[in-house]
């Protein structure tokens, strides 16, 4: 039995979740995503969180507010990257930054470990 209480998730995290629907197709054009009361309490977060989301997903261009009803996955005028396209393409990019920070930190510590073993360079001629 896990006696640690569960993590309730930040904004960020509820973005991302909604992104993947979209990408799987869960959520289509023109689909309306959960209300925010509803959807806060469900996952037991404020509806500030929620709606935090929510926001970040209008700035991505996934989806639309529309004014006492709802938001929406966007729909797509002609030539235009639909939200599927466009979540999936955003999940890809979110995993190739991970990957790269990954490497890019395990670059910091061979520095490190390079330097460590050099020994200090201060004062030396051309340090």
């Amino acid at each position: 039995m896990d006696s640690q209480p569960k993590r309730k998730p930040n904004a960020r995290e509820i973005a991302a979740r909604i992104r993947d629907e979209i990408a799987a197709g869960t959520f289509g054009p023109g689909d309306r995503l959960p209300g925010g009361r509803a959807y806060a309490q469900k996952l037991g977060v404020s509806l500030m969180t929620v709606q935090n989301a929510y926001a970040q997903l209008r700035e991505e261009g996934l989806v639309e507010g529309v004014s006492g009803s709802g938001t929406y996955v966007r729909d797509t005028a002609p030539g235009e990257e639909a939200p599927r396209e466009a979540a999936q393409r955003m999940t890809d990019l979110q995993v190739e930054v991970a990957r790269v920070s990954a490497e890019l930190a395990g670059l910091v510590e061979r520095i490190k470990q390079l330097e460590a073993a050099v020994g200090p360079t201060e004062g030396k001629p051309g340090a």
